[in-house]
């Protein structure tokens, strides 16, 4: 009989064999590390006085002024507040606090950054001035020392899984600048691939941190909902939208969420606290590989979540099939109801600064539609898709009575062409769409559970295909302890896309 060890060394060999070319790891050590130094070891240089906070950022400035034409990253420039913050960090006189001091860092276009205007990625907010306040989350990124270089790209508000807003440049994917960053925290994802920053500043309301880190070879944990200090209020009775990161490394993340949770009074989970590796735990995973919507993925998307599935098994962990907890097509329709009810809010806001309605001068065909879609509901249609939304998350959470982990795909194809899913594109063809590319993101969002994207696979023409691993509300010490095991087993961050410094 095998014993155990032979049964894991032959498990790790077959899928080793199974691998395609463009997913298998380098042949040596030395070729799998990675391309780039990570923030820690950015920070860690600068504490050590091996360079300087200033040529730090100098270089990502000339790097982000040098990729931004080719690839559509940035909105806001903030180069000069930068420098002068880089120069005073130097000098000792500003406080060089917190576990990034010195490293430059994008904030995302959703989100006020006080002296930079917030654009959300929509033409009818090109005249904001800049920002006067900002939230209590984003006061986190200056007490951890980081030092902001502007303001990433995002599609208009938000609603949509690529960057590709009417009144901007698409941001395109650094691995193939035909194809979609993903979205909607687009620009912080290639500009984080691309080399310009080490991580960047996302959000995720329904898989806005996951997508863009599985379309662009990025390592993206979406935390739990209250897990954060104190970021929006609630909104239409799910609190769909929590921050984070998009990053290289798995530390950057860790060390990032240890600097910026919840604490003491204001916590609402048990604080997680740096997590530095792997545990010894092994898990119960199940594996679904079908939307909810029971649409099949691409291929390519199958592969690299069975493989790794086979990979958790090769590791120890115990994998079987499951299926989604909820009704897929009556979810759908619940979670439209409430997305669509974010953009009857926006055309709303819009129509009462402007005195008129919004048309398609202002406002994407898409949120127009979406916002129209609230108007043909009935009176008390938003407070049952709630009240649905809610008993669709209390199922979630009973699926962890079984499972610790959940392996999935993040979208059902490798990343779309840059116009595929755009706003532009008719309605009727956009939301069939959208139901094939999207049926795996949204329903941690609702049940406010911890999930990350692990980029694990390439296609055999060079784009990356993220998996996604999701756990129950408060399960980010399990996430990212698996995380950093994965990555010792499949490193990625020796991969350096075609477009990047």
């Amino acid at each position: 009989m095998m014993s155990r060890r032979q049964g894991l060394v032959a498990g790790a060999a077959a899928i080793a064999a199974a691998a395609s070319e463009a997913g298998a790891k380098p042949a040596s050590a030395a070729s799998s590390a990675p391309w780039a130094p990570d923030a820690v070891e950015i920070a860690g240089r600068i504490r050590r006085k091996e360079v300087s906070a200033l040529e730090v950022t100098e270089k990502a400035v000339r790097d982000a002024e040098a990729l931004q034409p080719k690839l559509g990253f940035l909105v806001t420039p903030d180069f000069d507040r930068a420098i002068d913050k880089a120069k005073r960090l130097d000098a000792g006189t500003a406080q060089p606090t917190g576990p990034f001091a010195g490293v430059p860092f994008l904030v995302k276009d959703l989100d006020d950054y006080v002296g930079l205007p917030t654009y959300s990625g929509s033409r009818a907010m090109l005249r904001n001035p800049p920002a006067k306040a900002q939230e209590a989350y984003v006061d986190r990124f200056d007490k951890a020392g980081l030092i902001v270089i502007g303001k990433s790209s995002t599609p208009e508000y938000g609603f949509l899984p690529t960057t590709e807003p009417v009144g901007f440049p698409p941001t395109r994917n650094p691995w193939n600048s035909d194809h979609s960053s993903g979205g909607s925290s687009g620009g912080a994802a290639v500009a984080t691939a691309a080399g310009v920053t080490a991580f960047a500043h996302a959000s995720d309301g329904g898989g806005s941190i996951r997508i863009p880190a599985s379309n662009c070879g990025l390592f993206g944990l979406k935390p739990s909902r209250g897990r954060m200090v104190l970021g929006r209020p609630p909104q239409r009775g799910v609190d769909l939208s929590v921050y984070h990161c998009v990053s290289h490394s798995v530390r950057d993340s860790a060390t990032l969420l240890a600097a910026t949770e919840r604490h003491g009074a204001d916590e609402i989970l048990p604080p997680v606290g740096l997590i530095s590796g792997p545990d010894k735990r092994r898990l119960r995973v199940g594996l679904v590989v079908e939307t909810m919507l029971g649409a099949q993925p691409h291929p390519e998307v199958r592969a690299a979540t069975e493989n790794a599935a086979k990979l958790m098994e090769s590791l120890g962990h115990t994998v079987e099939p499951t299926k989604w907890p909820v009704d897929g097509a009556a979810y759908a329709q619940d979670f439209l109801a409430l997305w669509a009810s974010g953009a009857a809010e926006l055309v709303d806001a819009v129509g009462k600064a402007i005195g008129r309605k919004p048309d398609d001068s202002l406002l994407e065909p898409f949120t127009l539609a979406m916002a129209e879609l609230v108007g043909q509901m009935p009176p008390d249609g938003l407070r049952k898709a709630v009240a649905n939304l809610n008993a669709a998350g209390q199922a979630y959470d009973r699926w962890f009575d079984r499972y610790d982990v959940i392996v999935s795909p993040v979208l059902g194809q490798p990343p779309a062409r840059l116009g595929w899913v755009a706003g532009t594109v008719d309605i009727p063809t956009l939301t069939e769409r959208l139901n094939a590319y999207v049926g795996y993101t949204t329903l941690h969002n609702v049940a406010g559970a911890a999930s990350m994207s692990v980029p694990l696979h390439w296609t055999p023409d060079g784009l990356p295909v993220g998996v996604q691993f999701a756990g129950r509300v408060g399960a980010e010490k399990t996430l990212l302890a698996l995380a950093y095991e994965l990555e010792t087993a499949q490193p990625w961050a020796w991969r350096k896309p075609v477009v990047s410094v």
